[in-house]
């Protein structure tokens, strides 16, 4: 708001309450919201052997994979990947390289959650909201 003036006969608390949340609620479709989720990096270490199964664990969790460094018995490998996506991968990464596979995360950086996932995180609200209200 502006400008405005208020009148004893039409102006109380609750109607500017109502126009601020209506305001609100316009502005943020019309910004076309998205979900962010974290992404972090991920850098493994791994005997060279097991560079096929470490890159389909990653493609498996929708990795970006950025950078393969090979060097004579082992190699390293970055890649952006969700935090979501990397729960239980230190038990998949041990499975597949047969306890010698090793990782570390650091944050990186937010991107929009894929689609599913936005709308699923979406509904689940609502949902919540709906039964709030119930109430």
């Amino acid at each position: 708001i502006n400008d405005g003036a208020t009148h004893m006969t039409d102006s109380s608390e609750l109607a500017f309450k109502n126009a601020t949340q209506q305001a609100f609620r316009k502005a943020f479709t019309a910004a076309q919201p998205q979900v962010l989720e974290p992404l972090m990096k991920t850098v493994i270490n791994a005997p060279n052997e097991f560079q096929g199964n470490i890159v389909g664990l990653l493609n498996k969790r929708n990795a970006v994979i950025n950078d393969t460094e090979i060097g004579p018995e082992d190699f390293v490998l970055t890649a952006d990947c969700s935090l979501n996506s990397m729960f239980g991968f230190s038990s998949q990464l041990r499975a597949a390289t047969q306890g010698k596979g090793e990782f570390s995360m650091e944050f990186s950086h937010y991107a929009p959650a894929p689609p599913q996932l936005q709308k699923e995180l979406v509904a689940k609200a609502d949902k919540e909201r709906a039964e709030r209200n119930k109430k």
